[in-house]
């Protein structure tokens, strides 16, 4: 599996400025001349850029595992560009420099957002995008080793990087594992793991270990576990689906989702079970959602929901997850996080952190949340140091800033509008 992958590689290109209008989320357009559906499929793309398609005898490769097992193992900048299609495959980066995935689309050049997020809509059918790689593994009864193995997209240096492991500290990664890719990225392609139609076990849609990865008006969807950022891993979602229905939000890394949606096909543990990770320094390492919306699946499974989604739950005292400026809708549970029932105090130590700022919306209840004596209030003090992917995200040995490797080509933070 993972090791048996060829190394891979990404275009840095030039940042657009930040979009200033309020009132909408604009999806990054430093691709959109490449992205857009054009008679030449490479026109606008950077020179080199690979060409995946199932049916276009252009194309360099059919499978997008191909084209990134054939990159030469050296430091130059590569790109894929992949043709609208079904893709059933798993997807392995292991190299340490940088790769850019493109899925097809005109969606960037219209501005079109993906996850819909002022919106307030449900996540349906409507929103995929042309570019779907399924992989439908669910580690059910231990079938699997580990969880790794069902990952629809797994980005990590080596196999043993990207492990969970079991238990409230996961796998003990071996300290000189090196760190892997230094700027992954993808752009309108969606991710999907169904191997069951409700949680069955472990089921990722993508793995992020000892890496930096950057998801663009990309899609997520599983029932449980759906996101795992392991270990040193730094992810950054910008107009995003995540949909799920247990813990599906995972891991002991650095997580950061702005102006995107995460859809609750279900109710099940919470949506966040962080594990948290001793280290020498100060570290950041959490999950934290901003100008973003939770919301019920379907007009279904919203009655049966509400009033019974835990935002969270901690997977050890060391859990960090924070929602911020993010509308709830109504399946949100009133007293906002829960313990893990089953562990002595819940799990529950005094660096746990669960908290909310300036959340909104039908599903959020002030009184309940201060009355649990498990949901934090933050004010504007304590909010401080997580605000921004700059105050959250460092390299591998705890230095800041760390964020050349998220694209800033749209609108952040000022674009929330509320309603």
């Amino acid at each position: 599996m993972i090791p048996h992958l060829s190394r891979l590689v990404l275009l840095v290109a030039p940042l657009l400025p930040l979009a200033t209008s309020a009132g909408k989320t604009c999806p990054s357009q430093t691709y959109a001349a490449c992205q857009r559906k054009t008679s030449d499929p490479l026109s606008g793309c950077p020179e080199g850029t690979l060409y995946v398609s199932q049916n276009d005898t252009r194309a360099d490769f059919q499978s997008i595992q191909a084209a990134i097992s054939s990159i030469p193992n050296n430091t130059d900048a590569y790109t894929i560009l992949i043709a609208p299609g079904i893709y059933t495959e798993q997807l392995n980066v292991t190299r340490q420099g940088p790769l850019t995935l493109l899925g097809q689309s005109n969606r960037p050049g219209r501005k079109e957002a993906y996850s819909d997020v002022f919106g307030h809509n449900t996540t349906d059918r409507a929103h995929a995008n042309e570019v779907q790689v399924y992989w439908n593994a669910a580690n059910h009864d231990k079938v699997f080793p580990d969880n790794v193995y069902t990952g629809v997209l797994t980005v990590g240096p080596t196999l043993n990087a990207t492990l969970t492991g079991s238990g409230p500290t996961g796998f003990a990664v071996p300290d000189d594992t090196p760190f892997g890719c230094s700027d992954f990225r993808a752009y309108n392609i969606d991710f999907r793991n169904e191997e069951f139609p409700y949680s069955n076990g472990p089921a990722h849609a993508l793995g992020v270990s000892r890496a930096n990865a950057g998801f663009y008006s990309c899609g997520f969807y599983s029932w449980q576990d759906t996101i795992y950022i392991g270990k040193l891993g730094n992810a950054y979602f910008h107009d995003a689906i995540v949909a799920g229905q247990t813990d599906f939000l995972y891991g002991f890394g650095t997580f950061y989702i702005a102006n995107s949606t995460l859809s609750l096909r279900s109710c099940g543990g919470g949506i966040t079970a962080w594990k948290g990770t001793n280290t020498t320094f100060v570290n950041k390492y959490g999950v934290y959602i901003a100008d973003s919306q939770v919301l019920a699946a379907n007009s279904s499974i919203a009655p049966l929901i509400q009033d019974k989604c835990s935002l969270g739950r901690p997977w050890n005292a060391l859990h960090r997850s924070v929602f911020m400026n993010t509308y709830f809708d109504p399946s949100i549970l009133p007293a906002g996080y829960t313990q893990w029932s089953g562990q002595p105090n819940g799990n529950i130590g005094v660096n746990t952190t669960m908290a909310v700022y300036d959340v909104y919306g039908p599903g959020y209840d002030t009184a309940a949340e201060e009355a649990s004596n498990i949901t934090i209030v933050f004010d504007q003090q304590q909010v401080a140091p997580f605000l921004r992917p700059e105050d959250v995200f460092m390299t591998e040995k705890g230095d800041q800033p760390n964020t050349a490797w998220i694209d800033l080509g749209r609108s952040f933070r000022s674009s929330i509008h509320k309603s």
